[in-house]
């Protein structure tokens, strides 16, 4: 079985306080409860907000900021690793993840020898 990374994006404002607090949102546990047998794993992420990006500056040392490492419209909110068989399976779990907006990247993930 091959995983594929299915990164899930949506706009951090339009979700609101969907995900506040320490319970994950009852649509998601349903999405995990079956789909169970092909969810290696998958997490949701804190804001974008609390993001800090590290890049390489000349001479070895590194520039630290805060926020995302890009400003877009939708911002990465978690992602689930699915196993299947071929991209079409994938995608066929990945369908099945709750949003009412946003969008989905689905990439295999690399396996290195």
């Amino acid at each position: 079985m091959a995983q594929y990374l299915a990164l899930i994006y949506q706009d951090e404002r339009a979700l609101g306080d969907t995900y506040a607090g320490e319970n994950m949102a009852p649509d998601h546990q349903a999405f995990i409860a079956a789909n169970q047998a092909a969810l290696a794993d998958g997490v949701a992420l804190e804001g974008s907000t609390t993001a800090t990006c590290i890049r390489p500056k000349d001479g070895g040392s590194f520039f630290v900021s805060d926020g995302p490492f890009v400003e877009t419209k939708e911002q990465l909110v978690g992602f689930y690793v699915i196993e299947a068989a071929d991209l079409d399976e994938a995608m066929a779990v990945a369908r099945q993840i709750p949003m009412d907006y946003g969008g989905i990247e689905i990439r295999p993930v690399r396996v290195f020898s």
